[in-house]
């Protein structure tokens, strides 16, 4: 029986390839790539694994301005670290079926869908077993980050590993939501056959061991399994292929060192459109960065200093500004643009006093003015970023070690050891205060393992990485601490700043509502919330 009809990328080959289910019947085929080719050949077969990449880059990183890019922001900012200040509002009176962006459940079943058919084509097709397994570990991997995707997302999910067909595409569907065991069974099995069919040592922009041990990791943290939790991350920190990069490469231009366990690769030369192996322009370094050169336009003009073309919709806010020492935690001024006036120089080379500290932004702008002037992000930061556009086209990296340390120590401080939980913990935390990742300078360590330690240190290093909203989600701390912190300022003044109000009912987000029609609101499933 196939139980998922919706799901409907049947057609896609080297590009994105979103085609619908009347375009698949029609007999002219209209892609670069025949289905028959992708999944009865070896080459077919490799195009199939590429073209996954392709569209997993458009799942965690579209271009342009649109409801993509809103499903992604809102995971990154909607946390007890963000600040709103326009366009989207997250927990507003848009967070209903009808109204918030169904982009990670429709798009992350439609790639499921396509893993699942080379999991299954791959058995027939004849080549190198281990080459085979290699492409066959990378479906899986993708397929089981998307269900663990899902399910910290949606809660109530669907599972199903039956690839859509001409054949089945009429078959009786069954929407039930999967219990929980078979969900994370599913999950660990395609993340536990990639471990073991792929190596730690990959080119940039491919899935390896150590990816696939990072998300196998978190899933045992999610059913609490702090001991396979550990093991995974251990794996990782004990082999060496990954390692702490210095605090200001962390996210520098390049973002394929050592540090990255994923990377999503851009390249403007190699086309610039999601469809293209290039990917699309991406708006992450103009979401978050403020729009200096609106403070004064006889001082300032764009300048990729100090992010070029910004759109300042969201920020971080003052809570999180406050967990930072701000005189010695390097992180302060290496991962934000700086809030002091005096560290932008006036650049319109005929001001008589072009090169000195600009005038100061409470002065030009009274009451405050967020989108010309808030502290704010520079994680996303493009030095190469054409002028006067919110395009980027720099690598962006997904999955790191860092995360991975403070993962494991999280799991060792439920496991009831502290000293190894501590030593990963103070293993970030020194690099942050030093610069270096090797530094065995305790004068800022922390001597005790506390929830709050754990947080706010994750928070100091890990903010707006799209992992915040999942961490407190899975601590059962999410509407607690969203409520308490984060702020919006419609009219993007300080005095403009009000608290919105989460539900436990939120915690959860909404099925889409076109397949809530398809589904008839079957039990189970969180058909919505206003």
């Amino acid at each position: 029986m196939k139980n998922i009809n919706f799901l409907f990328v049947l057609i896609f080959g080297l590009s994105l390839g979103l085609t619908s289910c009347e375009d698949f019947l029609e007999e002219t085929v209209k892609d670069q790539v025949s289905v028959d080719y992708i999944y009865n050949s070896p080459a077919g077969l490799e195009v199939g694994v590429n073209a996954l990449y392709n569209q997993m880059r458009f799942y965690n990183l579209p271009s342009g301005d649109n409801s993509d890019l809103w499903a992604n922001v809102f995971f990154m900012v909607a946390t007890d670290l963000g600040l709103h200040r326009t366009w989207n509002t997250p927990y507003g009176t848009g967070h209903n079926p009808q109204s918030f962006t169904g982009s990670k459940w429709i798009q992350g079943y439609k790639i499921i869908d396509r893993c699942s058919a080379i999991i299954t084509s791959a058995r027939s097709i004849k080549m190198d077993e281990a080459a085979k397994k290699r492409l066959v570990a990378q479906a899986r991997v993708i397929r089981g980050e998307l269900y663990l995707d899902l399910k910290q997302m949606y809660g109530g999910i669907l599972i199903d590993t039956i690839p859509t067909t001409p054949q089945n595409i009429n078959d009786p569907v069954e929407y039930k939501v999967a219990s929980d065991a078979d969900v994370y069974k599913l999950i660990d099995g395609d993340l536990d056959y990639a471990i073991a069919n792929l190596p730690f040592k990959v080119d940039p922009g491919r899935y390896g061991q150590g990816v696939a041990r990072h998300i196998r990791g978190k899933s045992a943290l999610w059913q609490q399994d702090w001991t396979e939790a550990a093991t995974q991350f251990d794996a990782i920190i004990n082999d060496g292929t990954h390692g702490l990069v210095n605090l200001i490469d962390v996210w520098g231009q390049n973002g394929n060192h050592k540090e990255s366990l994923f990377t999503y690769q851009k390249d403007f030369l190699l086309g610039p459109d999601d469809n293209l192996a290039g990917g699309g322009g991406s708006w992450l370094s103009s979401v978050f960065t403020h729009r200096t050169y609106e403070l004064n336009t006889s001082e300032l003009v764009q300048d990729v200093a100090y992010g070029g073309q910004a759109l300042g919709w969201f920020y971080p806010n003052n809570y999180l500004k406050s967990l930072y020492d701000q005189t010695n935690d390097l992180r302060f001024k290496t991962y934000y643009y700086s809030d002091n006036y005096q560290d932008y120089k006036i650049n319109v080379p005929s001001n008589p006093k072009f090169g000195q500290p600009i005038t100061n932004p409470a002065i030009a702008a009274p009451n405050g003015n967020y989108r010309a002037w808030h502290w704010s992000l520079k994680k996303y930061h493009d030095s190469e970023k054409l002028p006067m556009t919110s395009n980027s086209y720099k690598d962006y990296m997904y999955y790191r070690l860092a995360e991975t340390y403070l993962l494991a120590s999280e799991a060792y401080h439920n496991l009831g050891n502290d000293t190894k939980a501590l030593a990963y913990l103070n293993k970030v935390r020194r690099r942050g205060y030093t610069g270096n990742p090797e530094s065995t300078v305790t004068t800022f360590d922390l001597t005790a393992w506390t929830l709050n330690n754990y947080l706010d240190e994750s928070a100091r290093e890990l903010a707006f990485e799209n992992n915040r909203w999942f961490l407190l989600k899975r601590l059962g701390l999410l509407v607690e601490r969203q409520n308490l912190y984060f702020r919006s300022s419609p009219s993007g003044t300080i005095s403009g700043e009000v608290q919105l109000k989460m539900t436990p009912a939120m915690v959860n987000m909404p099925i889409p509502q076109s397949q809530i029609d398809l589904m008839g609101k079957p039990a189970g499933f969180n058909v919505g919330y206003n």
